[in-house]
């Protein structure tokens, strides 16, 4: 077992205190938005040994998935992410236009897709994915945005976004969702807004689960959760961020096809939880101790994230790399995931 030093990145939405106290740390005034644990360069981790720490990728070379914290105080930015291919073509014109990786206007850092599954810890608040057109022409009707629905019927979906997203401002009815009344008192006039009118408004309590597989439209509004993905950092932007967004390239690799509220199925057995998610990319078990925890892997690195509880063994706020065969018993109640590529 190695215990996983991880990195935290502080993104302007993130939350000043949840991920503090997950940490057992110091608040120092600064939004704490993620704590990454894997190998991706863009916050790689790192491992104690007998002389110290040392790189995660020196002991277990390249991790093909990436396990986070998120402490979303504010709304993330309207995002998508890439297929495979689409990845792999967009990092290799990036590259061949000389753009550096850590460039802020870079979009593909990677050439991977990125498929991920938000877990809550608490009350977790999102937009994901679009509805049927004839639920939001309802929802229209009832709130008499005629303007807007007329739009819709004529131009769908797809030509909805490119209507919102073709202006630097609009003017957004008076009469919204909360949700949607939040998002235009951080984002006044904002295109964004009109988008989400016509996505799930999903509310995730404690222990449910959201994926997210490439093209989905989404974007976090609140909350505090464990997410676990691709090893990958390609997020293709389109609104509610002062980071670079890049309109045309959201249309090109947005999936604008309705689907149903994109929750995850899960199942308990005893003391543990599978969450179902559609993917081979990793898989996801939570297992929860009321005396102790033991956890052996299966496959040839995982890592355990321990969410509450714990010993010194490992405790809450603490991740350790499992490789194949391995085993980890924790000698208090806690709370653990199992992660896996």
């Amino acid at each position: 077992m190695h215990v996983l030093h991880g990195t935290v990145a502080h993104y302007e939405w993130g939350d000043k205190e949840a991920l503090p106290d997950f940490l057992g740390a110091l608040t120092n005034g600064k939004p704490w938005a993620e704590l990454w644990f894997g190998t991706h360069p863009g916050g790689p981790s790192q491992v104690t040994t007998t002389t110290g720490t040392t790189p995660l990728s020196d002991v277990v070379g390249n991790l093909s998935f990436l396990v986070k914290v998120i402490a979303a105080a504010e709304p993330l930015s309207l995002q998508t992410h890439p297929t495979t291919e689409q990845a792999r073509e967009g990092f290799a014109r990036e590259n061949a236009r000389g753009i550096p990786l850590d460039a802020a206007q870079r979009i593909y850092r990677d050439a991977s897709a990125k498929p991920e599954l938000l877990i809550a810890l608490s009350r977790f608040e999102a937009v994901s994915g679009f509805r049927d057109v004839t639920e939001t022409l309802e929802l229209f009707a009832r709130h008499n945005w005629r303007d807007l629905a007329t739009r819709l019927s004529r131009d769908g979906i797809e030509g909805f976004v490119r209507f919102a997203l073709g202006q630097s401002r609009h003017e957004l009815p008076t009469n919204l969702p909360d949700y949607a009344a939040r998002l235009a008192e951080h984002y006044p006039g904002s295109g964004g807004v009109l988008i989400s009118l016509l996505m799930h408004h999903v509310v995730l309590e404690a222990g449910q689960a959201l994926f997210l597989d490439a093209g989905n439209v989404h974007s976090y509004l609140s909350g505090f959760g464990v997410e676990v993905m691709s090893s990958s950092d390609n997020v293709v932007r389109a609104a509610f961020t002062r980071k670079h967004v890049d309109a045309e390239e959201f249309m090109r690799v947005s999936n604008f096809t309705p689907m149903p509220p994109p929750i995850v199925n899960q199942a308990r057995n005893d003391d543990r939880i599978e969450y179902f998610a559609p993917t081979r990319a990793f898989g996801v078990q939570r297992i929860d101790g009321d005396k102790r925890v033991t956890v052996r892997s299966t496959h040839a690195a995982e890592i355990v994230l321990c969410v509450s509880g714990g010993d010194e063994t490992l405790h809450k706020g603490q991740a350790c790399l499992l490789r194949h065969g391995e085993s980890l018993t924790i000698d208090e109640p806690a709370s653990v995931f199992r992660c896996w590529g």
